[in-house]
């Protein structure tokens, strides 16, 4: 096991109802900004019960986050928060809604250049308005994280950046402000979280046998409860496990001490950029391939994983490798997910520039850091 050092400061309140206590969880004498996405919230409730919660709050608002979030937009709701003064910054929506609160607190208390910067050069977040959320989207585990992925148009970039003071203060998972999700969405999560936890445990072994284990149960719950909330959507106790779900999907426990990939990522979030394709959806179709041309150097987690979670043996590894990636293919379908490189707009020529990105990547991208824009387009010309 590698060494490491990992400190997760957010307070989890979970369960019904819990949306009542942001009225102790946040100080009375807060400025607060509430931002959400394309108000959903205000559709199915979750809206009024914040309301209702934050009453004697002092508060304000800014709705229009978009999925995958965009630069521009973060940099208005920066200037918000400077003229008014904001001092709690509230997110209420999903992990996009999150990502994009995350930029905006950092970038609101950023003295350098532009705060571009943050994520095109990784400069330093020195502070950040303080965070809280309620999620509605189990998905990203950007609840329980420091990461957060925006967009920029005017660029086509899709970028990430982590540090440690953009964790949030709390975070509220209510299993039943999910319930209102078009199919859409959960299928998106549900490969989401699948695929946080494969960048993480897909690699090759360094002695973690628990953490190890720790993902597998992840996969096992995933994809026992997936047809399970197809059926019967309303089942409180289904929503709660895939949520809990999505939560340790990426708060950072199972990382440590392990080799990580994102090599999956990295390829989705540059089809998102300049396609606009659902970033689960990228991810869908993205997983298998790299699992498929990287065979040999992830072999023996590869196999691992064809026995652990889908009982698959046999002596010729290939074999078994292809059944595991075939039946992984099979699970995105059930939960929703069925596209193609043609359906998603991933022409030759987005292949070609996503391929010329991989080869500006210092360091490389992949477990190894040694992936090349070559073997982007290999993994690419896999996608079916």
């Amino acid at each position: 096991m590698l060494n490491f050092s990992y400190v997760n400061p957010v307070k989890v309140v979970f369960g019904k109802g819990q949306i009542s206590r942001l009225r102790e969880l946040i100080p009375m004498n807060a400025k607060i900004l509430i931002t959400y996405g394309g108000g959903s919230i205000k559709k199915n409730g979750v809206y009024t019960q914040v309301k209702d919660a934050l009453a004697g709050h002092h508060w304000l608002e800014f709705g229009g986050i978009e999925p995958n979030p965009k630069y521009e937009t973060c940099m208005q709701v920066v200037e918000m928060v400077k003229r008014e003064k904001i001092d709690f910054l509230l997110s209420v929506g999903g992990g996009s809604v999150l990502d994009g609160t995350k930029f905006i607190a950092a970038a609101a208390k950023y003295e350098g250049g532009e705060p571009w910067d943050i994520l095109e050069k990784g400069a330093e977040v020195k502070d950040a308005v303080k965070i809280g959320c309620v999620m509605t989207l189990p998905a990203t585990g950007s609840e329980s994280n420091s990461l957060a992925v925006i967009s920029r148009n005017s660029t086509q970039q899709k970028l990430a950046y982590y540090s440690e003071k953009s964790f949030p203060q709390f975070c509220i998972l209510d299993p039943e402000t999910t319930m209102s999700l078009s199919e859409r969405q959960v299928a998106n999560g549900i490969v989401d979280t699948f695929v946080h936890v494969s960048e993480q445990y897909m690699t090759y072994p360094v002695n973690t046998p628990l953490q190890d284990r720790m993902a597998e149960g992840i996969y096992l719950t995933l994809i026992e409860e997936t047809p399970k909330v197809k059926a019967d959507p309303m089942n409180y106790e289904v929503r709660a496990n895939l949520m809990w779900c999505a939560t340790w999907g990426l708060n950072g426990w199972i990382a440590q001490g392990c080799v990580q990939d994102w090599l999956t990522h990295m390829i989705g979030h540059e089809i998102t950029a300049l396609t606009g394709t659902d970033h689960g959806r990228t991810l869908a179709l993205v997983l298998p391939a790299v699992w498929s041309y990287l065979r040999e150097s992830k072999k023996e987690k590869l196999l691992q994983y064809a026995q652990r979670i889908w009982g698959i043996t046999g002596n010729d590894s290939n074999q078994v490798i292809d059944e595991a990636i075939s039946r992984t293919k099979a699970f995105f379908r059930q939960a929703g997910i069925t596209a193609t490189k043609a359906e998603y707009g991933v022409t030759d020529e987005v292949c070609r520039k996503i391929a010329e990105i991989a080869e500006t990547r210092n360091p490389r991208w992949g477990e190894r850091q040694n992936i090349t824009g070559k073997d982007v387009l290999a993994i690419l010309d896999l996608c079916d």
